[in-house]
């Protein structure tokens, strides 16, 4: 085995590992499992989206995948209902670890089931970088926006709420840190 053929298998391997290993930190489940006091309009979203629960404490990330435009645009303002008063919209153009599989469409993040709102307040947390951390004891979206099935031309966003825009970050998609 020549040099060049060792170094591309030696990296496919760093690569594979890296990948299962992201896999490995979340419990997914094939459908949206979030709370049945939802909005009764994100009832037909369950069986095409996914839940991840993880990485390190339980927290729940909803994958909401969206193929055609008027389908998206109609459960918008419902997706908007889950939010937490204040938390913020997160604009990507695709998402920023490589466990989603998400081209266009949402991903609600929540706090984990159970937890002390007395422990954990739904708030932002002081003195962090990454919105998400700062925003983690809340609900908040990320939105995929591919341009055309999401296209920030044709939603309105809320006024009262915060607009973090990481579409033109690393690599073109979300950023961490």
């Amino acid at each position: 085995m020549n040099r060049t053929t060792a170094f591309l298998a030696a990296a496919i391997v760093v690569v594979l590992a890296t990948y299962r290993a992201a896999h490995a930190l979340y419990e997914v489940i094939d459908e949206g499992v979030w709370p049945k006091t939802s909005p009764a309009e994100l009832e037909p979203l369950r069986k095409t989206s996914r839940t991840l629960e993880g990485p390190m404490i339980a927290h729940r990330h909803y994958e909401i995948p969206f193929t055609k435009r008027e389908d998206f645009e109609a459960a918008w303002p419902h997706l908007l209902k889950v939010k937490s008063k204040g938390a913020p919209v997160i604009l990507v153009r695709k998402p920023g670890v490589n466990v989603y599989d998400l081209k266009a469409g949402v991903i609600v993040h929540a706090p984990p089931q159970g937890q002390s709102r007395k422990a954990h307040p739904e708030a932002p947390l002081p003195g962090q970088r990454d919105p998400r951390a700062t925003w983690m004891w809340t609900t908040y979206i990320e939105l995929v926006a591919d341009g055309q099935v999401v296209d920030l031309n044709r939603v309105p966003l809320p006024a009262d709420t915060p607009i973090v825009d990481e579409r033109f970050g690393d690599e073109g998609g979300g950023k961490r840190g």
